[in-house]
């Protein structure tokens, strides 16, 4: 049997009989490499509860097909025969993450286990809700895919993160691209020639520090996504948190601030006026107006055109206003997080996003904020990290979730 065809079949699940019940008992051996590791023929018949010869024959199987592979005897220093160990090829299959920024694309190559062998970043892309800058979205995905001279099945899914209100069961996105009552995830499917998932952004980015990143072992932790915008992912339990309609996380619309700021939702007063990378390039350009000096304005020369990544980069590089700016919108954005402790009293509390490759000049200011403003009771067991994976976070992630949706 084709690798690409029992996939399918494992993801139908339409057979019945003895094929269905060894069907089961190979999505559940897959399931378990997905998402514990490598294991014996022994483990494996303890784990699911089946005979030896059985998991002998499925493995056997799976090693046909492609999807499973033999590495080797155990390192095992007990007496007698070691056992040999099995767990996913890690060519048996590949994943397209997608990374869409208001300004660039970020896109990667994700193996079955968790390898990212292809990325490319920084591709040039203007985020619109238009045909045209769909139709460059699909150009760009298609092209890379391309160049990965992959054979036909090879590439199981394609995963796309999108900002805004993302409702990952149905694929449709209610912030970009709905000018059609199809499915945004269905369109751009078709496009692609290959099964596409969407996601909200600041969610993926999450799930690839909670798989790949930043997360060691903590089972409740939260994502702070530091870009144009502000958003939250949670992690409860060890898995994604959705909300009711899926859209939970719109950390930077609570109405945080009494100001006259008109938000990009429409409300005055959001966290993300005053915390966002818009709220900083904002409160820059003011700044200079005002008389303020950086090194900003020898590379950007019309005081419009200076963009959150242009102060971003001064800022690492010791520009005194960009750092000055950073901090203070760390001590508010620490304070906001405060406020989160202090609700979910999470084990671990993430800083991801753009604006964290500022490194200390953000991860400071917000530390101490968290400290003065959170109960200590309730802080004194959060831990406080900035991201590990930067901006292959939400790559990583995108293929990750599609990992997860073939075999759980």
């Amino acid at each position: 049997m084709a690798q690409h065809n029992l996939l399918a079949e494992i993801q139908n699940g339409d057979i019945t009989g003895v094929a269905y019940k060894n069907l089961s008992l190979k999505k559940e051996i897959l399931s378990h490499f997905t998402n514990e590791g490598n294991a014996t023929i022994t483990d494996l018949g303890k784990i699911l509860n089946a005979s030896t010869p059985k998991i002998t024959l499925l493995i056997t199987e799976l090693i046909e097909t492609g999807l499973v592979k033999d590495y080797g005897k155990t390192e095992s220093a007990s007496i007698g025969r070691r056992p040999n160990i099995y767990g996913l090829a890690s060519d048996c299959g590949f994943f397209v993450g997608v990374e869409v920024k208001n300004n660039h694309v970020n896109i990667g190559l994700l193996d079955f286990r968790k390898n990212l062998i292809r990325f490319k970043d920084n591709i040039p892309y203007a985020l619109e809700n238009t045909q045209a800058s769909l139709d460059e979205l699909c150009k760009i995905i298609k092209a890379f895919i391309t160049a990965q001279k992959m054979k036909p099945g090879k590439i199981l899914g394609v995963g796309i993160n999108l900002t805004g209100r993302i409702n990952c069961k149905t694929g449709q996105s209610h912030s970009y691209f709905n000018f059609s009552r199809e499915p945004l995830s269905k369109i751009m499917e078709k496009r692609i020639g290959i099964p596409t998932f969407l996601e909200n952004d600041t969610r993926a980015m999450a799930y690839g520090e909670f798989t790949s990143g930043a997360v060691q072992g903590e089972e409740n932790a939260l994502f702070v996504n530091i870009d144009y915008g502000i958003a939250v992912g949670i992690m409860i339990n060890g898995e994604l948190y959705y909300g009711k309609s899926g859209y939970a996380g719109e950390f930077g619309h609570i109405p945080f601030f009494q100001n006259e700021i008109i938000c990009r939702c429409g409300k005055k007063g959001c966290l993300e006026t005053e915390t966002s990378g818009r709220a900083l390039a904002d409160l820059f350009i003011k700044r200079l107006k005002s008389g303020a000096t950086s090194s900003v304005t020898a590379k950007v020369k019309k005081m419009e055109d200076i963009t959150m990544e242009d102060i971003i980069d001064a800022a690492i590089n010791d520009d005194t206003l960009s750092m000055e700016l950073i901090e203070e919108i760390g001590e508010k954005l620490g304070k906001a997080i405060a406020v989160l402790i202090n609700v979910f009293n999470p084990e671990l509390i993430i800083l991801g996003g753009c604006m964290a490759a500022t490194g200390d000049n953000l991860y400071l200011p917000v530390k101490s904020a968290i400290k003065k403003f959170s109960l200590s009771l309730v802080n004194s067991d959060t831990k406080l990290r900035l991201s590990q994976l930067g901006d292959k976070a939400g790559v990583i992630g995108a293929c990750m979730l599609i990992r997860k949706r073939l075999f759980n």
